[in-house]
């Protein structure tokens, strides 16, 4: 492969770190941007409930998709070609998206959206190594590191300021101008180095897509269609299982499989997929359910509640900073342990919300939250990445996006399934309790002489029993997500340490 040269200026370090992360920001916002603007979408477009969901899905299902290819197509065209036409493409269906006037333009922009913008962040995290010397690659991967996490959390806030003060379709114009600028600036700045071409694996990347489109598929529309209650679910459960198998079997048998076996080769690399899953779940989930959660039961508005998660990113940037300066002191393997268990503090102090409680705990358990996160996704970085030759760094990118990308998928179905389930179990729990004895003023004698009156205090119970059922829901995933996040802690031990500054070590080649 032929080795890309470190810039000669840190001036053009610095060009190049700012066009890569105005790129990261685009597309690492696009996944919870467009949610806020969701209903508004719908009412413009004339869509059903169930119908716009797929301008989430179509997106989230092509860049599951199109991930895989981006180590493939980037030794096949140069990093410089593929990054710029990506930028350019994300750039063009974001304003395809913004002109849209029927759901199904919509859908079809959005699929070239996820197309282009799964390319993105992996490439972006590649060429930022590619451009820096070993003894830099921390703070390389901190200014990487803020801009990854940082985008999920302000998405809500960034989508409900632009839908309310302008239109829905100012949350896909925003791209235009950012991405005209990057796609310009990449081509001209960019090393133009290709790699060694390599047959392209047609068999594995078949079987990739049908199991991850299938998994996809099930995530999304699970809770709408009952789950394995649907035969649609089952199909998708069948061949999402199967694929998966027979593509683990092919990769392990063909001389040039689309996911190099050498990956997984790499304890480092390996234990990281597997804390980057978890991290992902938690980041996202988090955000989906904190917003709406603060809505429905808080009455925050929208703007208001994605206020409320801004303090998750505060956390998150003194974290970076913190951890930042610890890697060059202590093995980065305790760092990335003390964030999983902090992640953890944060959603035990999530499961003691309740609907009497002002904006302070929401604020705090976000700094300690955004804190943790910060504290596993640096380090983590440097101990999956620094053991990992150039030649498979691209790839590496690629797969440890996707896999955390499915792990948030995972964790915000399994999370919506359970608030589901458990607001009946709740209410049903609840509503038991509702006696005579508990609550005199309903006796049947009174209900009687309060005649058409009882109807609405009869549903001012109910609204109450619901609200405190949700509450109750919501709390359940926390604690599911804090014992996640404890559990998966251990993983670091299958790791060794990796000393900033030091040069690859050729594993997996």
């Amino acid at each position: 492969m032929t080795e890309v040269a470190h810039p000669a200026s840190p001036a053009q370090r610095t060009l190049i770190t700012l066009l890569l992360m105005g790129a990261a920001l685009m597309v690492v916002l696009d996944t919870t941007i467009a949610n806020v603007a969701l209903p508004h979408m719908q009412a413009s477009l004339g869509a059903t409930s169930e119908s716009i969901s797929w301008v989430l899905t179509s997106y989230i299902l092509a860049s599951a998709v199109s991930m895989p290819l981006t180590g493939w197509l980037a030794d096949r065209l140069g990093k410089r070609l593929l990054f710029t036409v990506a930028v350019a493409g994300f750039t063009l269906s974001s304003a395809l998206c913004g002109i849209a006037n029927s759901l199904g333009l919509m859908v079809a922009a959005r699929v070239f959206q996820g197309v282009f913008g799964a390319f993105i962040v992996p490439l972006s995290q590649a060429v930022m190594y590619d451009i820096n010397p070993p003894e830099r690659h921390v703070r390389a991967m901190m200014i990487w590191g803020i801009v990854v996490m940082i985008g999920p959390i302000m998405g809500p806030l960034a989508g409900g300021f632009l839908t309310e003060n302008f239109s829905w379709r100012w949350v896909f114009f925003i791209n235009v101008p950012i991405g005209l600028l990057v796609s310009a600036g990449a081509w001209g700045l960019l090393s133009p180095a290709r790699g060694e071409p390599r047959p392209f694996d047609f068999v594995g990347f078949t079987l990739l897509t049908i199991s991850l489109g299938s998994l996809q598929l099930l995530l999304e529309r699970g809770t709408q269609l009952d789950w394995f209650d649907s035969g649609e679910i089952i199909i998708e459960a069948g061949l999402a299982v199967a694929a998966l198998w027979m593509f683990v079997v092919h990769t392990m048998t063909t001389p040039h499989p689309i996911v190099p076996v050498g990956l997984f080769k790499n304890a480092n690399f390996t234990a990281a997929l597997g804390l980057g899953a978890v991290v992902g779940g938690v980041m996202m989930a988090g955000a989906a359910l904190t917003a709406p959660m603060l809505q429905r039961l808080f009455d925050y508005s929208v703007f208001d509640a994605g206020l409320l998660i801004v303090p998750r990113g505060i956390g998150s940037m003194i974290g970076v900073v913190i951890s930042a300066r610890l890697i060059a002191r202590i093995d980065s393997r305790m760092i990335v342990c003390a964030g999983m268990l902090l992640m953890a503090l944060s959603l035990h102090m999530m499961t003691g919300f309740d609907l009497q409680m002002d904006s302070g705990p929401v604020i705090w358990s976000g700094l300690v939250q955004g804190v943790g996160i910060s504290f596993v996704m640096i380090p983590l970085n440097l101990l999956a990445f620094t053991t990992l030759t150039p030649v498979l760094r691209t790839e590496g990118a690629a797969l440890y996006s996707l896999v955390r990308n499915i792990g948030g998928s995972i964790a915000i179905s399994v999370a919506t399934a359970l608030i589901a389930r458990n607001l009946q179990v709740s209410h049903a729990d609840l509503s038991a309790n509702v006696t005579n004895t508990a609550a005199p003023f309903i006796d049947a004698g009174i209900i009687e002489r309060l005649g058409i009156r009882a109807d609405t205090l009869l549903s001012l119970i109910d609204l109450e029993i619901n609200r405190q059922s949700m509450m109750i829901a919501y709390l359940d995933d926390f604690w599911m997500m804090m014992w996640a996040s404890a559990l998966a802690a251990p993983l670091v031990l299958l790791m060794r340490r990796a000393k900033p500054g030091s040069e690859p070590i050729a594993i997996g080649e």
